[in-house]
């Protein structure tokens, strides 16, 4: 071999590896149908909406089982009408502006990346663990965590590291594993978030773990493992709250308090520090309470500051800049501004 061909040969293999390492895994893409755009109306998602939230710009973002709703201030839009027929679960809006939907169900279809323009679809054929996504969380690194059916997965943009929970606790895969079919319920990733110290916590339907270095710890009250978390929240003090069948806890100096032993499903902080769950004082019946801890002082069983009663089950709480609290629910969309509650699931 001359040593003109040498070198043009080292050079394609340089290429070849620079352009290898840089790539980024790439999921199925998808044009966002212009006629989903032009569907807008003046209700918004009927039946089980299960997350919301307001964007940077504003707008109103619903995860529901008839698709992903915006919310503009007068119109709702599905924008997903045509992408799927999945039901859609959890939702969040990243760093850089691109909205996160997951979805769950016998048709789940995994998590959907949105730009405004583009849907990028992730499924078990890129790596993730399992195509129900139940929660979505992005770090402070810009990297995300999928909460899913048998375990969680980590994604850095280039690929997934999938982690598997069962009767033994967290391991790491390594085998480039996946489940094609949904797991037990008590594996289910519920909420998953990072606290100060860089530490992640895990709420399944069993168990809730703090994971750290391989090292799986089930988080305990009172000698009692937390069972059933719904969903784990950090505040603007960085103390955690557990919200779930066990009611709502506090985690604040590495010592637990207790707000209130009836189910939660849900809670958000206001602008103001304030904290709002959605709870059910008698099991999980049709007829669900929003209310406001007026400050962060533990109370023995209720809240004193605002309660409304009678509502449907709630899945979700969000609160915008405007001062509104913004309620997901087993019959679709309301919001209470302080005064009322509108409801926005009706023509």
């Amino acid at each position: 071999m001359t040593k003109s061909i040498k070198i043009i040969v080292l050079y394609l293999l340089f290429v070849c590896h620079v352009s290898c390492t840089q790539h980024q895994l790439e999921g199925k893409i998808t044009k966002v149908n212009i006629n989903d755009l032009k569907g807008a109306t003046t209700h918004g998602p009927v039946g089980i909406t299960r997350n919301i939230i307001q964007d940077k710009k504003g707008m109103m973002w619903m995860a529901s089982f008839r698709g992903v709703f915006k919310y503009d201030g007068t119109f709702f839009t599905n924008i997903t009408k045509s992408l799927t027929t999945s039901r859609f679960y959890s939702i969040i809006e990243d760093t850089k502006g691109n909205l996160w939907f997951g979805t769950v169900g016998a048709d789940a279809s995994g998590v959907y990346r949105y730009d405004g323009k583009f849907f990028e679809n992730f499924t078990t054929a890129q790596g993730l663990l399992n195509n129900e996504v139940s929660s979505i969380y992005e770090d402070e690194n810009g990297t995300f965590w999928f909460g899913v059916s048998g375990g969680f997965s980590f994604f850095d943009g280039s690929s997934f590291q999938n982690f598997i929970i069962d009767e033994n606790g967290i391991h790491e895969d390594k085998t480039g594993k996946t489940f094609e079919k949904r797991q037990s319920f008590k594996y289910t990733v519920n909420s998953i978030l990072k606290d100060d110290k860089g530490v992640l916590w895990i709420a399944t339907g069993d168990k809730t773990y703090q994971y750290n270095q391989e090292k799986a710890t089930v988080m305990t009250h009172d000698q009692t493992p937390f069972y059933n978390v719904r969903l784990l929240m950090k505040d603007t003090n960085g103390s955690i709250w557990l919200a779930g069948i066990h009611g709502l806890w506090r985690c604040q100096n590495n010592a637990f308090s207790n707000f209130s032993k009836t189910i939660v499903s849900s809670i958000v902080e206001d602008e103001n520090g304030a904290i709002w769950i959605g709870s059910a004082k008698n099991g999980m019946t049709p007829k669900w309470d929003l209310s406001q801890l007026r400050s962060n002082d533990v109370r023995s069983e209720y809240f004193k500051g605002v309660t409304i009663p009678n509502l449907p089950m709630i899945f979700g709480l969000s609160a915008s800049r405007d001062g509104n609290i913004w309620l997901a629910t087993f019959d679709g969309v309301f919001r209470y501004d302080g005064k009322t509650m509108q409801r926005f699931n009706k023509l």
